[in-house]
C-alpha cells in the first residue's frame, strides 16, 4: 500500500511539475480546413506570434473535411487534454450543432482557449450588373422569385450560410448554388450565371479592386476604410442581418486552467505583433472577446443564435 501510495504522489508531483513548466514541448493548432486558405493563412502567423512568447515551437496541422468536423472532433474526443493540442474555431463549430449530426458537442467537449477576431462579410455582385443597391436586390426577388442565385464556397460555409440569413432577413426567395471554393464563384457573377455571393472581406477585397465586381453592402458595424463608399447593412435598411467570420482557439475540456492562461497569453502577445496588426487591418478584422471565460460566452452565444434561428424556422439550411 505504502509503494502505491509513493507511486501516486510521484505522479501527482510528475504532472504538478510538468504544469508548472507549461510549454514544456512545442504545441500545436489544428487547423480543420485546406491548405492555402484564410484559416491556414491566420493560424500560422498567430503560430509565429506565440512561439516567440511561449519558447516554444507553435506547429500547424491542417486536419480538413466534413465542412471543419473531423479536426474538430480530433481535438475534443482524440487529443490529450494538456493544452498541448488546441483546434482554430470558426463559425462553422458553431453552426454545425444545428446543421449537421456531430460526434461531439463542442459547447462540453471543448473549452475556449482565445478569441482572435472576426472579419465581416461583404455582398459582392458584378460591377456592370443591374444592381446598384440592396433595394434593386429585393425589388427583383419580389418582381421575379427566381430571379436570384447567390453562390457560396460551398454547403454549410461561411458564404452560405449568410445568404440564408439575408434571405429569412429580407424575405426573399434565392437559390443556393455551391461551388468548391469562393474563387470560382467570381467568374460567374462577372458573366452574370450568378447574382453575387456573401463573401469574406479580406478575400473579396483583391476582387472588388479589380473592377470586374462591386461591394453593395458590409457587415461590420461601421464601414471600412478599405471601401468607404460601401454602406453597412444596417445602413442600407437591414440592421439584424449580423454575420462575421470569427476565428479562435480552443482545446480539449478538462485541460488544465494554468496552460488555458498561458495560451491565452500567448494569444495576446501574437495579436499585437506588427505584422499580425498589419495583415488585421489589410482584412478589415474588428476584435472579439480575447480572454477565455469571455471568448467561451461569445461562442455559446453563436451556437445558440443559430438555433433560435432554425427552431424559429427563419432559416433553413438548402444545399
Amino acid at each position: 500500500m505504502f509503494r502505491n501510495l509513493l507511486v501516486g504522489a510521484l505522479a501527482l508531483g510528475l504532472r504538478s511539475a510538468e504544469a508548472q513548466s507549461y510549454p514544456a514541448r512545442p504545441v500545436t493548432i489544428i487547423v480543420p480546413f485546406a491548405p492555402g486558405g484564410p484559416a491556414d493563412a491566420l493560424a500560422r502567423l498567430v503560430a509565429k506570434g506565440m512561439s516567440d512568447n511561449l519558447v516554444q515551437n507553435v506547429i500547424v496541422e491542417l486536419k480538413p473535411g466534413a465542412g471543419g468536423n473531423i479536426g474538430a472532433e480530433y481535438v475534443a474526443k482524440q487529443s490529450r487534454p494538456d493544452g498541448y493540442t488546441v483546434l482554430l474555431a470558426t463559425p462553422s463549430l458553431a453552426t454545425n450543432v444545428s446543421f449537421t449530426k456531430l460526434n461531439f458537442d463542442p459547447r462540453s467537449d471543448l473549452v475556449a482557449v482565445s478569441g482572435l477576431r472576426a472579419i465581416p462579410n461583404v455582398l459582392v455582385v458584378a460591377a456592370d450588373g443591374p444592381y446598384k443597391n440592396l433595394a434593386d436586390i429585393v425589388a427583383s426577388a419580389h418582381k421575379d422569385a427566381h430571379a436570384l442565385t447567390f453562390g457560396s464556397s460551398g454547403p454549410g460555409t461561411g458564404s452560405h450560410l449568410a445568404g440564408e440569413l439575408f434571405k429569412s432577413v429580407a424575405d426573399i426567395p434565392m437559390t443556393h448554388v455551391p461551388y468548391r471554393g469562393s474563387g470560382a464563384v467570381y467568374p460567374d457573377i462577372i458573366t452574370g450565371r450568378v447574382s453575387m455571393i456573401f463573401e469574406v472581406f479580406g478575400s473579396a477585397l483583391g476582387q472588388i479592386k479589380g473592377g470586374k465586381v462591386h461591394a453593395l453592402a458590409i457587415s461590420s458595424q461601421r464601414r471600412s476604410p478599405a471601401l468607404p463608399d460601401t454602406p453597412t447593412f444596417a445602413e442600407a435598411g437591414y440592421p439584424n442581418f449580423q454575420t462575421v467570420n470569427w476565428s479562435g482557439l480552443m482545446a480539449r475540456s478538462g485541460t488544465p486552467q494554468e496552460a488555458i492562461s498561458r495560451l491565452t497569453q500567448a494569444v495576446a502577445h501574437a495579436l499585437q505583433t506588427s505584422e499580425m496588426v498589419e495583415w488585421q487591418k489589410q482584412l478589415g478584422a474588428e476584435p472579439i472577446p480575447l480572454a477565455s471565460a469571455e471568448f467561451g460566452a461569445y461562442f455559446n452565444s453563436e451556437v445558440e443564435r443559430w438555433s433560435r434561428m432554425v427552431k424559429e424556422g427563419r432559416i433553413r439550411l438548402t444545399q
